[in-house]
């Protein structure tokens, strides 16, 4: 018997904990972990809860008989089989430390997806991904065939059923309608710890300030540019003596570090958009234990 997770957002209101702890309690469900956040200033409520179904209720069952609870509270909820792997198409471009990370996660089961495709506008990692019993999508882009070649993208998207779409290292800068289009179902890794040292060479701005720590953040991608919701950020330290080479090689691994841990948290359903921020609630006891090691 897999454990359900159920999301809500709602108004700030009495009762709302109580009324869906008594639901569940009702259905024959025994609650095993459980977060929340009310936002004050904005009066948002945030809820997470994973639970066993113990007398075999089904997500779709549940989600059809909560509704009167939802509708009473004017709430948007889900509910997700957490045993179910969500579908991700990883992107990248020439630089491929975030991909070989997932591309291991993934095969030991250390992140609750399925990698159905990547695609990449050169062929680097073509053998590697191949290697892996994986679709590779060659899609080449230019300044001259952009539109087309997001097309084509966008069809590969499609055709895989991905529910999402990570840009592990992709240098391209994605058009507003494909933002527009995969809204909160895009994750980029941005090699700086935002907002600081945006745009182009992040790190070598970092360098030429001297700056103590570096970091990564990763985050929703919008149409402006690195200015998406993050949902993870980290930080390694650095010396006066360390050169910009130095700066690249540390912040490669904070990269793949802080992608995976956007990723598992996207895939666990545990973040919530709040704005442009996001409410990112702890993972449960469990939720990372991989299949198996090596």
């Amino acid at each position: 018997m897999s454990s359900i997770a159920l999301r809500v957002t709602c108004p700030t209101a009495r009762g709302v904990v109580a009324a869906i702890a008594t639901f569940l309690a009702e259905q024959g469900c025994n609650i095993s972990d459980s977060a929340q956040f009310d936002d004050l200033k904005t009066g948002n409520f945030f809820m997470r809860l994973s639970f066993k179904p113990e007398t075999g209720a089904s997500v779709e069952h549940l989600s059809e008989a909560f509704a009167p609870v939802a509708q009473r509270f004017d709430m948007g909820y889900a509910f997700h089989d957490e045993a179910r792997k969500m579908r991700a198409v990883v992107m990248v471009s020439r630089f491929g430390h975030c991909l070989n990370d997932l591309l291991y996660r993934w095969r030991i089961g250390a992140l609750p997806i399925d990698i159905v495709g990547v695609v990449s506008n050169h062929l680097d990692y073509q053998k590697l991904v191949v290697n892996h019993d994986i679709p590779f999508h060659h899609i080449r882009v230019t300044k001259e065939n952009k539109p087309e070649a997001e097309a084509k993208q966008m069809e590969v998207f499609e055709e895989a059923g991905a529910e999402l779409i990570v840009l592990a290292r992709y240098m391209q800068v994605l058009s507003e309608r494909m933002c527009r289009e995969y809204s909160g179902r895009i994750i980029n890794i941005h090699h700086s710890f935002l907002p600081s040292f945006k745009g182009a060479n992040p790190y070598r701005q970092a360098f030429e300030r001297g700056v103590k720590l570096i970091g990564a953040t990763s985050h929703y991608v919008t149409s402006d540019l690195d200015e998406g919701p993050i949902i993870e950020q980290d930080t390694v330290r650095v010396t006066h003596a360390q050169s910009n080479d130095d700066y690249v090689s540390l912040g490669r691994d904070v990269e793949a570090q802080v992608l995976a841990r956007a990723i598992h948290a996207h895939a666990n359903h545990r973040v919530f958009l709040n704005g442009n921020k996001t409410v990112v609630f702890p993972p449960s006891p469990g939720s990372y234990t991989s299949d198996r090691m090596g």
